[in-house]
């Protein structure tokens, strides 16, 4: 019994020193002292044995081999030297832009989940929704008197454009300079504003929301503001908020789209005439296509690579990526026709040209910035990629929660409402969790680049799961609509989200490849806490400095290594009992247990991952996918206690909260799965499953209880369903279909116990209901309703008939919007070549 009490405390004398993260000296103390009682006769092991004497010797060569690494110029020549050179051998060199890329923006929350070990007070730093008294005006007045201006099927249907009237009132109230400063004529406002405002009109029309959104993304008014030189800056800053110049930008072409940094788009640097003398300038050739705004820009954002055979820059042949300003009336640029993405109203099309002389004083930030576009356009996107596309699938999913639960609970069949059953139930319940998770984590993420952070990992999962997240909740809204959902038409208000989900998708990094090979790929390296630093330090010219800089990260890194195989394996056994619990987390500490227990797990399989692939990261697609999945949970869940307690620990969302953390740690528990079952090495997959799941996997989906109660808070009108809807455009109007839908569901609700009554009536056969019968007025003769009564089912009547009316057409009515026969729908992509 003393002998298994002894090896019991030496194994967890370890386990401890490997998750503090013990230094070698340490390590080599403390297996010493074991060694030493050992031997002493306080522990008696194996003393009968034969060769007891060599037993004993042998013992202490491990406390020799960690007395040596203690000592650190053995260290280095005996561990540190030979790593460091196979790494650098077996290394690839990094691309200019693949490092610019990895330069690009900041790490925050991320990396905290990267080392297992989270920071809850960075979390609880990020502050919450806040905005200035001109933001909350402006997103309560202009913003809600653009969204009833919108006729969603006139402008998709009717026009396949977007009317002037409201170009006009957008470029008025200075829709389109929401990101320009103050100082240049622009609305200044927060990324956490700007992310509310699009995702409100994005309730109303994707395809308003998409024209103000270019602007106020990734393109020429925040390059300008950003890296302009002050001559630009003056010009065409104010030009742009006021909305005098309309402008697009430039970049994907048929040959280069997820992977744009392959363009084929290029300049040279010469000397040509300009403004009637010779000035040094570049000369264009290029093919885009995909360009939002394109077909009504008035100013070209262009991105292409510089090339100066005659270095007259000074800066070799290959000056790198560059981007430039053209108007779009210069002679040469020829701006396309229109392509039709799923159908939408929003101006998408063609641009190129061909041996285009442009100015120097062209290239945002001038001549001083060629060659840079590259890291300008990661350093934007890791912002703008954070906002845009998470704040409309963020406003998607809340308008389409919003909808199907009235209408869920408006539409009954079999004589109950259809929200109430448990088939209909199912997936209103995963579109709740959509629209709460999806909200809290577009608020957290905003807020941190609101406060100036440009976070590049968080922002690849935003765009990614928010938009994949709304798809899923529009395909449920679809459904459960049914025949109501399919017939288009001015009543139909899902449409248009759905013909819209693909765009979202596909645009600003396909998801795929944001999925595949950006989160997870470029996140482990960005992210990781020695990963990075160790790579720097082998492609170091130094080499001197590079070794010792590799020392520092390399002994870190196995120190980190060790920390996390012990830290996995001891909350696992204990059930993350022990997992850190931030203060005042009374009706979270669990679930903030089992984050802190997951990030150790993720930690693990993350840094063995990488270990065991290496170069070959890139090519094990389905793994990156879901190791990208799996952080993306922990994030979505982090925020979703974030939100829960910024917004007061509102009693009506405990049960959300519980639904969110109970789905989402099982999704985590299965993206890992699937990483640790398909791992390539087999000895790593055992020892992956015995330290992740010692006892197999424990998680399970949230219960069908759970989702009941939680649907049902959803589609009863209060505090709870408002919260999970906010910040999106709510009508009242009658004559509104969404409108229409709200004040019928009050009705509905109002009328429940007077139909309560005329059933029981109709059950009884004491009142029939059929065609050409006045039931309500029988109802009414008979005593069973009251006169009011009778008037308020009579009107519920009426107004749910109109709920679930659907349009119809005379077929001369959609004739309009078809193509002549013969039409000539050139290519895009063969334009450039004609």
């Amino acid at each position: 019994m003393a002998s298994l009490i002894f090896v019991l405390l030496v194994v967890a004398g370890a386990m401890l020193l490997a998750m503090r993260e013990a230094p070698m000296w340490l390590w080599a103390a403390a297996t010493a002292v074991a060694t030493l009682l050992w031997q002493s006769g306080l522990v008696q092991i194996g003393e009968a044995q034969t060769g007891w004497s060599l037993l004993a010797a042998v013992a202490w060569v491990p406390v020799a081999i960690l007395v040596a690494l203690s000592i650190p110029a053995l260290r280095r020549s005996l561990v540190i030297e030979p790593a460091f050179h196979l790494v650098k051998g077996i290394l690839p060199k990094v691309s200019d832009t693949e490092q610019q890329a990895l330069d690009a923006g900041t790490v925050g929350f991320d990396a905290e989940l990267f080392s297992g070990k989270p920071d809850w007070a960075k979390l609880k730093s990020v502050p919450p929704i806040v905005l200035t008294r001109e933001e909350q005006a402006f997103l309560d007045g202009p913003t809600e008197e653009l969204c009833r201006m919108i006729d969603d099927w006139h402008i998709r249907f009717n026009e396949k454009e977007i009317p002037d009237e409201i170009w006009t009132f957008v470029k008025r109230h200075g829709f389109l300079g929401m990101l320009i400063s103050r100082e240049h004529g622009g609305l200044g406002f927060s990324a956490q504003a700007q992310s509310l405002i699009l995702g409100k009109i994005a309730s109303r029309s994707p395809d308003v929301s998409t024209i103000v959104m270019v602007p106020n993304s990734l393109g020429p008014g925040e390059l300008i503001e950003k890296y302009g030189t002050d001559e630009q800056k003056h010009h065409y800053l104010p030009r742009l908020a006021r909305g005098e110049e309309v402008p697009c930008f430039s970049l994907t072409g048929p040959t280069s789209g997820s992977d744009a940094a392959t363009m084929r788009d290029i300049g040279y640097v010469t000397r040509g005439q300009w403004k009637g003398r010779e000035t040094v300038g570049i000369r264009l050739s290029w093919d885009k296509r995909y360009i939002t705004l394109g077909p009504v820009a008035t100013l070209v954002g262009l991105a292409f690579r510089l090339f100066d055979p005659e270095n007259i820059l000074g800066k070799g042949d290959d000056v790198g990526i560059t981007v430039a300003l053209i108007p779009a009336d210069h002679p040469g640029v020829n701006i396309g026709r229109r392509h039709l993405p799923s159908g939408s109203a929003f101006p998408n099309g063609p641009n190129w040209g061909r041996d285009v002389f442009i100015p120097m004083d062209w290239i945002i930030g001038g001549e001083r910035m060629v060659g840079q576009g590259w890291r300008m356009l990661m350093e934007c996107l890791a912002a703008g990629r954070a906002i845009s596309l998470p704040s409309s699938g963020t406003a998607g999913a809340k308008a389409m929660l919003r909808v199907t639960t009235a209408y869920g609970r408006i539409r009954k069949q079999f004589g109950i409402s259809v929200g109430r059953m448990e088939g209909i139930e199912e997936p209103l319940g995963r579109m709740v969790e959509t629209a709460y998770s999806n909200e809290a984590a577009r608020a957290a993420t905003a807020a941190m680049v609101a406060r100036g952070e440009k976070p590049s990992v968080i922002s690849a999962i935003m765009k990614y799961q928010t938009t994949e997240r709304m798809r899923r909740s529009v395909n449920d809204a679809m459904d459960i609509h049914g025949g109501r959902a399919i017939c288009d038409g001015p009543t139909n208000y899902l449409q248009s989200a759905y013909q819209m989900v693909p765009v979202g998708i596909t645009v600003e990094g396909a998801n795929i490849l944001t999925r595949t090979l950006i989160t997870f790929a470029q996140g482990a390296l960005r992210s990781h806490p020695f990963l990075y630093k160790e790579v720097q330090a082998a492609q170091n010219p130094d080499a001197r400095r590079g070794l010792a800089d590799f020392e520092t990260a390399f002994g870190g890194h196995i120190a980190f290594s060790l920390s996390n195989v012990s830290g996995a394996l001891f909350h696992n056994v204990t059930g993350g009992l022990f997992g850190d619990v931030p203060e005042n987390a009374y009706g979270t500490a669990e679930w903030y247990r089992q984050l802190w227990r997951q990030s150790r797990n993720f930690a693990l399989v993350a840094d063995l991952t990488v270990a065991t692939l290496g170069g070959g990261l890139k090519t094990r697609q389905r793994l990156t996918g879901r190791m990208a999945d799996a952080l993306s949970e922990l994030y979505f869940l982090a925020c979703v206690l974030k939100r829960y307690e910024d917004d007061g620990k509102p009693a009506g969302d405990r049960l959300i909260v519980e639904l969110c953390a109970r789905n989402g740690l099982y999704r985590f528990q299965e993206a890992l799965a699937g990483v640790i079952d398909n791992f390539p090495s087999l000895p790593a997959r055992l020892l992956l499953k015995a330290l992740v799941f010692p006892f197999g996997r424990h998680y399970k989906p949230a219960s069908d209880r759970l989702a009941t109660q939680v649907v049902r808070l959803a589609c009863e009108p209060g505090e709870v369903r408002d919260r999970l809807t906010r910040h999106i455009h709510v009508s009242k109007d009658v004559n509104d279909p969404t409108g229409l839908l709200e004040v019928t569901l009050a009705k509905v609700i109002a009328s429940e116990e007077a139909e309560k009554k005329l059933e029981r009536a109709i059950r009884a056969g004491t009142i029939r209901r059929y065609h050409g019968i006045d039931w309500f007025a029988d109802a009414v003769a008979k005593g069973v309703l009251t006169e009011s009564e009778g008037q308020l089912l009579r009107e519920v009547e009426k107004l749910v008939a109109r709920v679930i009316a659907v349009d119809h057409f005379d077929p001369a009515e959609v004739k309009p919007n078809r193509m002549p026969v013969g039409h000539n729908s050139r290519a895009a992509g063969s334009a450039a070549a004609e």
